[in-house]
């Protein structure tokens, strides 16, 4: 096994037992492929991106490991109105922002101090805040851009 692989191995290893789960290598996989891209990826790209390392995974088996590894703690799933999912292989305190043409994601550092949720949480007639995400929607710099034909048509 390449050394680059026991690290994420033995987080997966340890957070899947804490939470009563086996190991397996479809899991890893799938862990493994989420811990090492910084995009943003369905359940789709996941299944092809980890094919090439375990040829009999089904699409059906990179699902319920990816909630596998959210309940464990492992990834973020993003969820949208159209009922898409993406998934974050970072757990760490960031925001994202999403290009409204390409669907992209883009993860922003930083996080809104507990002040801050305190006030908002203070606003809201009783509701209670566990957590929040903040998602930023608008255009990528390549979306934004007027395309090459687009500005031979205004010439």
């Amino acid at each position: 096994m390449p050394k680059q692989d026991v690290i994420p191995d033995e987080i997966l290893r340890e957070a899947l037992e804490a939470n009563g789960q086996r190991f397996t290598e479809q899991r890893a996989a799938v862990y493994r492929f989420l811990a090492s891209t910084d995009k943003h990826p369905t359940a789709d790209e996941v299944f092809l991106a980890v094919r090439s390392e375990v040829p009999v995974i089904s699409l059906a088996t990179v699902y319920k490991s990816l909630e596998t590894l959210v309940g464990c703690g492992l990834a973020v799933k993003l969820t949208y109105g159209d009922g898409s999912a993406r998934y974050d292989g970072r757990t760490d305190p960031h925001h994202h922002a999403r290009c409204v043409q390409c669907s992209r994601i883009f993860d922003l550092p930083g996080h809104l101090p507990r002040e801050d949720l305190s006030a908002l949480e203070q606003g809201s007639d009783g509701f209670q805040v566990t957590g929040y995400r903040l998602e930023l929607t608008g255009f990528c710099r390549e979306c934004a851009e007027p395309s090459s034909s687009e500005e031979r048509e205004s010439t």
